[in-house]
């Protein structure tokens, strides 16, 4: 990851004057994370975030879809990363490295997730930064993504994400309503 990280599965950065860690979650330290997870997801879904559900979002479910992720990171097919700091768990992101056959050389990065508490102050940059070196260091070549935020969509496009076009009433906010998705992409060189 970070070329001056000695250990490439972790990222370090500054967060509001906290130390940020961004690492890579094996199967065992993604269970161990759930809960931490699942704080970040039930935060942005009650925030008004389009991330795949609807509001009111129930722990047990926030915890049956991290276990289903945690299940893809144990089969080799996801690769979890978590921002902490020495409160817990501020945000995260997934690259879906399992792909089709003739599609090797892509990944998908899904579920940014930075909690409200940990917004503005370079989370979610870290998180991109780190996802990107963990997508090379897997032999990723291409990232594609989508998202529903403006906000997300300024952190892509300062990334070097390239716009692919916008779909309208993609999907619903979480409150109901259609909302708008942008689909970007980033070849890794």
């Amino acid at each position: 990851m970070d070329r001056d990280c000695p250990d490439p599965r972790q990222r370090n950065g500054e967060s509001g004057g906290a130390a940020v860690t961004v690492r890579m979650l094996s199967g065992a330290e993604a269970h161990a994370t759930v809960p931490g997870l699942t704080d970040v997801l039930l935060d942005c879904v009650a925030g008004g975030a389009s991330v795949s559900f609807m509001a009111p979002l129930d722990r047990a479910t926030a915890e049956e879809f991290w276990r289903q992720v945690v299940a893809g990171v144990e089969r080799g097919e996801r690769i979890l990363l978590a921002a902490e700091d020495g409160e817990g768990v501020l945000g995260t992101v997934q690259l879906v490295v399992h792909q089709p056959p003739n599609q090797p050389h892509r990944a998908d990065l899904s579920k940014m997730l930075v909690h409200r508490r940990a917004r503005r102050r370079g989370v979610g940059a870290l998180l991109m930064r780190a996802a990107e070196d963990a997508a090379r260091a897997a032999g990723k070549t291409l990232l594609v993504l989508d998202t529903g935020s403006a906000d997300a969509e300024r952190l892509y496009g300062r990334a070097g994400w390239t716009k692919v076009g916008v779909i309208p009433n993609y999907a619903l906010w979480p409150q109901g309503g259609f909302c708008d998705t942008t689909f970007f992409y980033k070849a890794l060189g």
